[in-house]
């Protein structure tokens, strides 16, 4: 298939919004990650980042056409609970 200069320049845009829109919310996840596992007891600082988590993860899906749905959880929540767990393998292996 053949694009047009302008499609393929739209392409690369739109490639290029996603790729930028997956390492925001990859470093908010990190940085949210972080908090929770050496800082749980900081709500401010998890509740500003998990804030600006859920926004990337929303624009990313927005980006990439996938409808919210309704009952889906809020990717801090997931992340919250995957740090309570890791921070409770850690404490059995010590």
């Amino acid at each position: 298939m053949r694009y047009t200069r302008e499609e393929y320049a739209n392409m690369q845009a739109v490639q290029r919004r996603v790729a930028r829109a997956e390492a925001d919310y990859a470093r908010f996840r990190a940085a949210y990650l972080e908090i929770a596992q050496n800082e749980p007891d900081h709500e401010v600082a998890l509740a500003m980042i998990g804030a600006d988590m859920n926004r990337a993860h929303a624009y990313l899906q927005a980006l990439i056409g996938l409808p919210p749905t309704p009952f889906e959880k809020q990717p801090s929540v997931v992340v919250m609970r995957e740090a309570r767990r890791l921070a409770e393998e850690k404490r059995e292996k010590h």
